[in-house]
């Protein structure tokens, strides 16, 4: 299974969308295959999906993400996982062990705009994503 983590400095980042990179892990049989990190191609809806989907992606794990990128990630058949925190070391041991579990999104209408970048509130036009 393909892993994707919205990934901020060896961390799980608070919204996927705004995240620098990706690290992506295939895992098979209980073992890490791979393990690579990929640049987040931008944040425009509907782009991330289709990117990572086309990368082969089976599962995003974040933060947040709003209720469209789910929906959009679904068109996809792409798993979503929110509520995640910690270092992708911890994620990627979670998932081994078979107990990564999903919490509540840490991206909410009027957060997750700039992350990472100049921006610490959302502006998003619908108030997702």
């Amino acid at each position: 299974m393909r892993f994707a983590i919205s990934t901020d400095a060896g961390e799980v980042s608070a919204h996927f969308g705004r995240c620098p990179s990706f690290t992506i892990v295939d895992i098979e049989e209980g073992i890490v295959k791979s393990r690579t990190i990929v640049a987040n191609p931008g944040h425009h809806p509907g782009h991330i999906p289709k990117f990572l989907h086309d990368k082969g992606v089976n599962c995003v794990i974040a933060g947040g993400m709003g209720m469209n990128a789910t929906n959009l990630f679904n068109q996809f058949d792409i798993k979503t996982v929110v509520g995640a925190v910690g270092s992708i070391d911890e994620v990627v041991e979670a998932i081994l062990k078979g107990n990564l579990t999903a919490g509540e999104s840490t991206c909410k209408p009027g957060q997750g705009k700039g992350y990472g970048l100049d921006k610490t509130v959302c502006d998003h036009e619908d108030g997702h994503d």
